[in-house]
């Protein structure tokens, strides 16, 4: 039987009383926290003395793409042509090492929304989510999307990001293609029966896209419904790409649960997702940081009207109550970098604590594991990292992670 882990530091967060409280004695058994400053410490324990630094609950990126970006990859936009260049295998060799740096960047837990490449009906992240719980690489917790539920000539048709002509890369509704009720319903099944534990829906046009306008609502009101319903009743949570204050709402309405990105959201909008409990994901950095120059003109013309309005959105999200997750949207920023989102989220109007709140516990709700994630608390998943000085006082320490662990097992710092 393993030996108890004791984990010393000058400091620990508590995110639920938003305080920083000093010293930390953290006391792990196997995967979990079993005692947070306890009177007595375990016999024969194996301490780590991490010294003056603050712990923190591991952190969570709730919108990423792990299999493409990365290693081969210039900096910015367009990507490589890795649907048609790269076979599967290939793929999800790259994003083993976009798994690992993410981790050590102190993101424990991501979800991985959605692939937008052709893998003859392969789900690549499930494949990757179950050698990471294995051991066999390292990464970060991942809940899986499979393919994104998109129509012909969505935002996440691959073949309308990289402008393929007709015939070239035919894709199946297996790899995410799906037309009117019946398809999208299959289409939600076959994600689901293949190791899917979140469902990714295209419900707009995008900026970075040769698609519709990123304000177009992409899937009919009933398809939205009916790829909500699907999901829902086998349990899973529905994500959607929505840019669009019309497709936003929407989503809203037909009962999905978490709205990625919401650049064009409305005041009335984001009243409805408060009122309704609908999460959004703001991708904030983004609008910052994303490197368009290489882009083709139209596309950096979308970016110049949309990312203005998306910057000036959150901070009347944040005033209307809207539930807000931490997600980057990588690689339109580098995989690694993903800790640069909550410096936005404060330059957006958020406190430090509610945007580590946003990274923690925030995150742990909207993937129903609030129970076991997000807290250094009894009871919960030993997912800790360590950073220098208060990081409610200077939330750019937390691009500074000293230590890792994930499930108990250290990574990183010790």
């Amino acid at each position: 039987m393993t030996a108890p882990t004791v984990l010393r530091a000058d400091r620990w967060l508590d995110i639920d009383a938003g305080e920083v409280r000093s010293p930390a004695v953290i006391v792990v058994e196997g995967s979990r926290i079993v005692a947070v400053n306890p009177a007595q410490l375990p016999t024969g324990a194996v301490e780590i003395d991490l010294g003056d630094v603050t712990l923190l609950p591991g952190l969570m990126d709730m919108e990423l793409n792990l299999l493409i970006g990365g290693p081969e990859t210039p900096t910015g936009l367009p990507l490589p042509m890795h649907g048609v260049q790269d076979d599967p295998a290939y793929r999800t060799l790259r994003a083993t090492i976009n798994a690992r740096k993410t981790l050590l960047a102190g993101f424990t837990t991501v979800r991985n929304l959605g692939l937008m490449v052709k893998t003859g009906g392969y789900l690549l992240d499930v494949a990757l989510q179950r050698a990471i719980d294995q051991g066999w690489v390292e990464g970060p917790r991942i809940i899986p999307a499979g393919h994104a539920v998109t129509p012909y000539g969505g935002h996440l048709d691959p073949t309308v990001f990289q402008r393929l002509a007709p015939g070239i890369m035919p894709l199946s509704v297996g790899e995410g293609i799906a037309n009117g009720v019946d398809q999208v319903r299959h289409c939600v099944r076959y994600q689901i029966r293949h190791g899917a534990k979140v469902i990714k829906v295209s419900a707009s046009g995008g900026v970075m896209s040769h698609s519709t306008g990123p304000g177009a609502q992409q899937y009919s009101d009933e398809e939205l419904a009916a790829i909500a319903d699907e999901a829902h009743r086998a349990g899973i949570r529905v994500a959607a790409h929505a840019v669009g204050d019309r497709a936003v709402r929407a989503c809203v309405e037909a009962g999905i649960d978490c709205v990625e990105h919401g650049f064009l959201a409305s005041d009335e909008t984001l009243k409805l997702m408060a009122e309704t409990g609908t999460f959004l994901v703001s991708t904030t950095y983004l609008t910052d940081a994303m490197d368009i120059a290489r882009a083709a003109p139209e596309l950096q013309a979308k970016a110049a009207v949309v990312f203005p309005q998306a910057r000036a959105m959150l901070p009347r999200a944040v005033a209307a109550g809207v539930k807000i997750a931490c997600g980057t949207d990588a690689p339109a920023v580098p995989h690694g970098d993903n800790a640069k989102e909550l410096a936005a989220l404060v330059t957006r109007g958020m406190t430090p604590l509610q945007a580590l709140r946003a990274a923690t516990v925030t995150s742990a709700q909207l993937v129903e594991r609030d129970h076991e994630l997000g807290r250094v608390a009894d009871g919960y998943l030993a997912d800790v990292i360590a950073v220098p000085g208060d990081p409610t006082q200077d939330i750019i320490v937390t691009q500074d992670v000293r230590f890792v662990m994930k499930d108990g097992r250290v990574y990183k710092g010790a």
